[in-house]
């Protein structure tokens, strides 16, 4: 039982670090939701803009002058979570193949690897937190954005909702939420 909930915890937690990782890196964290424009497909990541043109494919991005430059703050402060959080998950998941009981390293002391585990999952626990909270803190500055202009009947041609990247980033840190509650609940 013990083996077959390590490696269950290995896999989701491998393909939630990827997640997370693919969520920080990708650009499209807000996407315009005005679907009265068809010309075009606008990204915003934590990195950069990109547009889209419909009619041709064709995909140009614009970088943000600097990463030290002065930003929004939703994005200086989801920059920073998210990539805590990759690196915690990337550390934890380093941890928890130490730790697996197929693996030979290690073995003379199961102890030692029961504590790996655990370890990987306190980890894990902690790197989800902070994904989540990144995920969630643009999700909701876009939001209220939005908001605030409808409350106002301010339309500036384009509205933005959020993108599968913060849905990518969400979905990543509840992976390493679940991942850690097995290895630090289900496995002792």
């Amino acid at each position: 039982m013990s083996a077959a909930l390590q490696v269950t915890a290995f896999g989701l937690a491998l393909f939630s670090t990827l997640f997370l990782l693919l969520a920080t890196c990708t650009d499209c964290w807000m996407v315009n939701a005005d679907d009265s424009l068809e010309v075009s497909h606008k990204c915003r990541g934590l990195w950069r803009e990109c547009v889209t043109n419909m009619q041709d494919g064709v995909r140009t991005c614009d970088q943000y002058d600097s990463i030290l430059a002065d930003h929004p703050v939703k994005i200086v402060v989801t920059r920073t979570l998210m990539i805590t959080a990759d690196l915690l998950a990337g550390l934890a998941l380093a941890a928890l193949v130490l730790g697996l009981d197929c693996i030979t390293l290690l073995k003379e002391d199961p102890r030692v690897k029961l504590k790996m585990c655990y370890g990987a999952g306190v980890v894990l626990g902690a790197g989800s937190i902070l994904g989540l909270t990144g995920s969630v803190w643009y999700a909701v500055d876009v939001y209220v954005e939005r908001a605030m202009l409808v409350s106002h009947n301010i339309f500036l041609g384009v509205h933005y909702d959020f993108g599968w990247s913060c849905w990518l980033g969400m979905a990543g840190s509840t992976g390493c939420f679940v991942a850690s509650v097995l290895l630090t609940c289900c496995l002792y």
